[in-house]
């Protein structure tokens, strides 16, 4: 084998580990969010987060809700689409209208808010 391609074969084969690695953290990730209960103490933090754009019951039906176009929770075609790893993302980064968590709530505090916002499938 020739120098250059050895060289673009370990590039490659670095690529795929590197890539192999990352899927496997997020799949742990979504494992660890699956698999734990949800804190009896994350209601609160639901109410006082994200209630007034969502409503208590996760349904999305105010007019403030429609104003800043918050998603129904309740919906079982898009509780079906999305994954635990976006939900943790779009808490923690934010989306749209939807300010970012990431600087006012722990890691384990999204992730119990991830678990409960699945407990609104209908």
């Amino acid at each position: 084998m020739q120098k250059g391609s050895r060289l673009w074969f370990l590039l490659l084969a670095l690529t795929a580990a590197i890539a192999v690695a990352g899927f496997s953290r997020a799949n742990a990730r979504r494992a660890s969010i699956a698999a734990a209960p949800v804190p009896v103490d994350v209601k609160p933090i639901y109410d006082s987060k994200c209630a007034s754009c969502h409503g208590k019951d996760g349904r999305a039906k105010s007019l403030h809700a429609k104003h800043v176009h918050a998603r129904d929770f309740t919906d079982a075609t898009w509780q079906a689409s999305v994954s635990d790893e976006r939900l943790f993302n779009s808490i923690s980064n934010g989306k749209g209208k939807m300010p970012e968590f990431k600087k006012k709530l722990p890691e384990d505090q999204i992730d119990a808010l991830v678990r409960y916002v699945r407990q609104f499938k209908k």
